[in-house]
């Protein structure tokens, strides 16, 4: 008995950890079916545009400026003890910007203030029937609800990631300048960076941009029991969300990695 008991706890475990990743591919793909069907209402995409994008500029631009500031700050601590050379300093600030702090940092950024807004929202019309009414009046949740979040998101994710490389760069550069009269000619150097880093970044701003508002989206339809449920929905939508970008960061650094070499 007890030996028939493991395997069973085993499968189960498997079953319940691979249903969130069928739901969330359920729910993208109906999403993008959605949206080539019947593109969103430009004032609506526009709206949803400016509630991703324009309200995350100061909470993004706050975060990247302060990790460009420190990573500057404590590359060059680091650098003073093997050489004095503080000349690529700039360099690989861009460069890691670029490819992994950018799309990541700002990914987790929008996880964390737009994931649990679409979350609590939706979340909060499942608990008050609202979601069955639209059913009931021939309106598609997912088309009227999560396919235009799913396209502003994606779009506004592109805008934060270069806004937030801006920022970081600047906020480094700014650091170097003052503290360790670093130039700004030889502090904003492209040599390190490539094609392939620049392709690495899009990517994951594709990937996280598409992931975010599914996740959230799919965690609000799973809440139940009133205002407890909501709670928990936007709990799940943060953890879950914020699971997917660095599990994506890692794949998709690795296979480009793989690729270009």
């Amino acid at each position: 008995m007890e030996l028939t008991a493991i395997p069973r706890a085993v499968g189960a475990f498997v079953l319940s950890a691979a249903e969130p990743p069928r739901a969330w591919a359920v729910l993208l793909s109906r999403s993008a079916r959605a949206l080539v069907r019947r593109p969103p209402p430009r004032d609506r995409l526009l709206s949803q545009m400016f509630d991703i994008g324009n309200r995350s500029v100061v909470f993004v631009a706050i975060t990247l400026g302060f990790l460009g500031a420190i990573s500057v700050f404590q590359g060059v601590m680091q650098a003073s003890r093997v050489l004095p050379d503080y000349s690529m300093v700039g360099a690989t600030l861009i460069n890691v910007m670029t490819r992994e702090f950018g799309p990541t940092i700002t990914a987790l950024m929008i996880a964390t203030r737009v994931g649990t807004g679409i979350a609590a929202e939706i979340g909060s019309m499942v608990v008050t029937d609202q979601v069955e009414a639209m059913k009931v009046s021939n309106t598609d949740p997912v088309e009227y609800l999560v396919a235009p979040r799913v396209l502003a998101c994606l779009v506004m994710t592109f805008v934060l990631t270069v806004f937030a490389v801006l920022v970081a760069v600047a906020a480094g550069a700014l650091v170097g300048y003052l503290r360790f009269q670093i130039g700004f000619a030889t502090f904003f150097s492209m040599r390190l960076v490539d094609w392939a880093d620049l392709w690495e970044g899009l990517v994951k701003c594709a990937a996280y941009g598409v992931a975010i508002p599914v996740i959230a989206a799919e965690s609000g339809f799973r809440a139940s029991g009133g205002s407890e449920g909501v709670g928990w929905a936007t709990t799940r939508s943060v953890v879950n969300a914020s699971f997917a970008v660095i599990f994506m960061d890692f794949i998709i650094a690795s296979v480009i990695y793989l690729v270009t070499g």
